[in-house]
Order: C-alpha cells, then sequence, then structure tokens
C-alpha cells in the first residue's frame, strides 16, 4: 500500500561506575575508584550517586552533572570525565535516548493541541473552519459560543463583543492587525503562530520563520508543524529532513492531529509500518479523519489487528460525538440557509 507524500516522508544498562581501578604511583589500588566488582560486594549502589567515569562520590562541594545527550542514566563530575567515558557509553546512551523518546512519542494525548474551549468546556474542532481566533485577546473560539453570544447580542441590540474576554469587537482591519501586534510583543504564542503564518502565506518567509521559532519555542504545537512544512518545502529555509521530523514529533506529542498523520506516512514510506500503524491509531483517536481510512485499509490487508481497529474506531466516534454541540450544529444550520 503506498501513499501519496503530504508532509515528510518526519523525524543504557551502563556501568555507570566504570571506575577502572586506578593505580597510585606505587602501583596500588586507589581505594576512591569503583570498580564492578567492588559494587558486586557492597551491594546496589545509586547510579546517580557517583561520576560514572572516576567513581568519585557527589559530596560537599563535588558537585555532578547529567550526561549531555539527557539519556538521565550517567552522571559526571567533570567535562573530561565525560569525554573520557563517552566510548564506553556512547551506544548504550543511543539507545536509551531512543527509547525515551519514544515513550513520549507514542503516548496517547488526553486532548488535541487545540485543547477545550473554556466555556462551552468541549473540544474544539479539528476543522480550522469551525473556529476562529479573536484578535483581542488571541484566544481560539468555538463557532458554537461565537455565534450564540451574537444572536444574544442581537436579540438584545447590545455592542458587539469578543465572547471570552468581553472587549468590544474591533471595527477596522487596521485595528485587528495593530491588537495582533500587541500580543506578539508580549511574546503570545497564538498571535506569534498567527503572524507567522500570514507571513508565509505573503511569501515573506524570514518573517515567518522568525515568528514561528518564536512560537514554537514557547510550545505552540501549530507552530513547530508550520516549521516542518518549511523545513520540507525549503521555503526561506534549506530543505532538512531531520529538522523536519523533528518538528513533526514536537507537534505531535502536543497533540496535532495532522502532523502525527504526516509522521505516519513518513514513518510507511521508509518500511517501518508497525511505527506508522501506532501513529494513525493515535490520529484517529483524536479525531482525525484521514488516519480512520489508512487503518481501513491497512485492517483489511491484516496490518492491524481487529482489537486495535476496533478500539480506534470506537475512539475515532467519541472524539467527533465531544466536539459536537446544539450551538455549533445551528451555525451548519445557518450556513446552510437555514434548511433542517
Amino acid at each position: 500500500m503506498d501513499f501519496d507524500r503530504n508532509l515528510t516522508g518526519a523525524p543504557c544498562n551502563s556501568n555507570f561506575c566504570s571506575g577502572n581501578n586506578m593505580a597510585n604511583e606505587a602501583g596500588e589500588e586507589d581505594d576512591s575508584a569503583l570498580s564492578t566488582d567492588t559494587i558486586g560486594k557492597v551491594g546496589k549502589i545509586d547510579m546517580s550517586s557517583c561520576c560514572a567515569s572516576c567513581g568519585i562520590a557527589e559530596v560537599d562541594d563535588i558537585k555532578l552533572t547529567a550526561c549531555d545527550a539527557d539519556c538521565k542514566l550517567v552522571r559526571y563530575c567533570s567535562d573530561k570525565c565525560q569525554r573520557d567515558h563517552r566510548p564506553h557509553h556512547k551506544e548504550e546512551c543511543k539507545k536509551l535516548v531512543a527509547e525515551l523518546r519514544d515513550e513520549l512519542l507514542f503516548a496517547q494525548p488526553e486532548s488535541s493541541h487545540l485543547g477545550d474551549f473554556p466555556i462551552c468546556l468541549l473540544p474544539l474542532a479539528i476543522d480550522a473552519s469551525k473556529r476562529s481566533m479573536m484578535s483581542c485577546c488571541s484566544k481560539v473560539i468555538c463557532i458554537g459560543c461565537a455565534y450564540a453570544n451574537k444572536i444574544r447580542e442581537l436579540n438584545a441590540s447590545m455592542k458587539r463583543r469578543c465572547p471570552f474576554c468581553r472587549k468590544l469587537e474591533l471595527a477596522t482591519q487596521a485595528e485587528i492587525d495593530a491588537n495582533i501586534m500587541k500580543r506578539v510583543e508580549v511574546n503570545d504564542p497564538v498571535a506569534l503562530q498567527v503572524m507567522g503564518t500570514e507571513c508565509y502565506d505573503k511569501g515573506d518567509y524570514g518573517s515567518a520563520f522568525e515568528y514561528l521559532a518564536k512560537a514554537a519555542e514557547l510550545g505552540d504545537a501549530s507552530a513547530h508543524y508550520h516549521l516542518a512544512v518549511m523545513y520540507w518545502e525549503g521555503n526561506g529555509v534549506e530543505k532538512d529532513r531531520k529538522k523536519e521530523v523533528f518538528h513533526l514529533e514536537e507537534a505531535a506529542i502536543g497533540g496535532h492531529s495532522v502532523a502525527r498523520f504526516s509522521l505516519g506516512v513518513h514513518e510507511w514510506n521508509n518500511g517501518r509500518v508497525d511505527r506508522a500503524v501506532k501513529h494513525f491509531i493515535i490520529a484517529a483517536k483524536l479525531g482525525d479523519d484521514s488516519s480512520v481510512k489508512i487503518l481501513k485499509r491497512s485492517y483489511k490487508e491484516r496490518l492491524v489487528s481487529k482489537e486495535d481497529f476496533a478500539a480506534a474506531l470506537r475512539a475515532h466516534q467519541a472524539a467527533v460525538d465531544a466536539m459536537k454541540s446544539p450551538q455549533r450544529r445551528d451555525v451548519a444550520h445557518a450556513e446552510l440557509g437555514g434548511v433542517k
């Protein structure tokens, strides 16, 4: 089964106290070093309590720092010790870092990157046409709540206000743009992401990258996804597969279902079907329709178990149902001219 590539094609059982028996000038064993035999005699030692290279313990003015690769397995008393121990620890470190990354990557997010809207307390729709951002407060608004608020204001002859922060609605595009820039200046990640995507659509890739990179640093999943697009297309930056995959993974970890689907396509095209299926299942459980279609085809080809497929379908339907409300239904009816 082949896919058209939408985006990407993405991204230690240690001898923690190796403590090689050191000898002093007289050739005698230095008691400060911890050998493997010594550890066996005294029992288990906390791997974080001593330097993995020289074996010195963390006491008083001796401070240990973790491995630079964030494997969280060993600690060192100095940069020299880390460099000396690197050849013994390298492969184990890479393996553990990869395992920790996968543990984080394949955890099912509690919700999509959009979360719930605090007025109706329902998950915001994945479909961008069913939500909007208010320039006054940078809050992403549920269209059902916005519509209900609009009807209330019309019936009471009230001035239009933001459903969330209650500020008066801005009258001109110039006012809207000025207000968004105020939000950008205070490092609002949503405003930064919106400005970045607007600059990208206008062809100002340099400014787009600057805004999106800042929003991504602040944890905005959509910004990570758009950066992945930039690295895939090579607009404003050099094409870089590793950076593309990294930003897709960061977006997916944050609950971005489209990024998750793209990772599934990437893994599939690279022959890692098991990892691809995991991504599609996670995306389906967030309400992604494209992933459900792929899983159906995969199930027919016996690439997905009956149990996993059924669980994904149930979770997908639950996610879709959770995004429904009478107010959101009324918006759909209004857009169809009131046809029930």
